[in-house]
């Protein structure tokens, strides 16, 4: 079921979509980074206009929903303001995993971290779809539950990174920036998890009105 067909309505809908598609695009720009650090350092600098870009996308959606108000029907201003937030801390969090790699001067990954990037690809491939069926009014149930999924295995990934850094002798120093950046990571699976926590509520306000 869509979302009401009002202009206002149809162009927050496609602001969404395209802060999915910032998403993916994110999850996959840090996966590599990781992959490959510190080779392709500089896609640092790609993340960074992302998150720019996403700023610029939340921005019009809150305007589009300030215009909009109660007007956009099925669409309420609440839920769509706390999509827009999930959506940016997703992107806002991968760009903080990049920057701290930098700024610690970290000089090899860990396969923990690049595991755990994977998990955040997989879960912005299905924030983007999620957000492309909101658009077009399809199903996107079976990418909430994935997302879900994705989030436990993100947690399980996180406890083996941390388990590794303090269990390998390794100087305290080098601790601590990993478990921030390992830190970041989930977070930004976590932001996911709330844009799948979001979308589930407002499924769940949808079939209420039927």
């Amino acid at each position: 079921m869509a979302f009401g067909t009002g202009t206002t309505n149809a162009r927050t809908l496609a602001l969404f979509e395209e802060a999915g598609r910032n998403v993916q695009r994110s999850t996959l720009l840090l996966r590599d980074l990781l992959a490959d650090y510190p080779e392709r350092a500089e896609l640092a600098r790609e993340l960074l206009i992302c998150e720019q870009e996403g700023d610029r996308i939340t921005h019009d959606i809150i305007h589009g929903l300030h215009d909009g108000g109660r007007r956009q029907r099925g669409l309420d201003s609440i839920d769509g303001y706390e999509l827009a937030r999930a959506l940016d801390d997703v992107v806002d969090f991968a760009e903080q995993t990049a920057d701290t790699l930098g700024l610690y001067g970290v000089e090899a990954t860990m396969e923990q971290a690049v595991a755990l990037a994977d998990v955040l690809v997989g879960s912005g491939e299905q924030v983007a779809s999620a957000l492309r069926a909101l658009r077009t009014g399809g199903d996107y149930a079976g990418s909430l539950v994935e997302i879900h999924r994705l989030e436990n295995e993100g947690d399980r990934l996180l406890r083996d990174g941390l388990a590794s850094l303090f269990a390998g002798g390794i100087d305290p120093m080098v601790v601590i920036r990993w478990k921030d950046i390992f830190e970041s990571l989930e977070a930004s699976v976590d932001a996911c998890e709330s844009v799948a926590h979001v979308l589930e509520g407002m499924a769940l306000k949808r079939r209420r009105r039927r």
